[in-house]
């Protein structure tokens, strides 16, 4: 038996020790994995935060996008405005009332028609108060030497 016992010990061992190998493996492997994990986890936090980023970028650059297509279109966009004076009424009471036309052109192409507004109208001091001040009057350009600006024709 004890001859038996001296052949079993080294198959023991080596079961012994494969066991420890194994449980010290596993324990590298787990350790492993973890720090990958980690590494991972990192990596999504950075990719979520550059997507973030990302799309806020490109939302603020539609919306800057959008405002600039909007204001070149109201700039093209201009009220057009006319007015004058219409008597109303029989030949013994007339009454006078100052007559606002308005209508929106983008360019000059019109997208509305006349639209009127009618105001009671009593006299001159009145109508200097409804209507809009006057324009600038524009000099013409005078050109050094006395030669006329040419004009660029398209």
């Amino acid at each position: 038996m004890n001859e038996l016992l001296w052949i079993a010990l080294p198959f023991v061992a080596a079961l012994g020790s494969g066991v420890l190998v194994y449980i010290v493996a596993q324990a590298h492997n787990d350790a492993a994995l973890a720090r990958d994990r980690a590494t991972l986890i990192e990596a999504r936090a950075q990719l979520t935060n550059q997507q973030k980023a990302m799309d806020d970028r490109v939302r603020a650059t539609e919306a800057e996008a959008r405002r600039q297509a909007l204001d070149d279109f109201l700039a093209d966009v201009r009220v057009e405005e006319r007015h004058y004076v219409r008597e109303m009424g029989g030949p013994l009471d007339r009454q006078k009332c100052l007559v606002l036309q308005e209508r929106v052109c983008f360019r000059s192409i019109p997208l509305s028609q006349w639209t009127e507004r009618e105001l009671p109208f009593d006299g001159q001091p009145e109508l200097d108060h409804w209507l809009p001040a006057p324009e600038p009057v524009r000099q013409p350009i005078v050109m050094p030497g006395g030669a006329k600006p040419r004009r660029l024709l398209r």
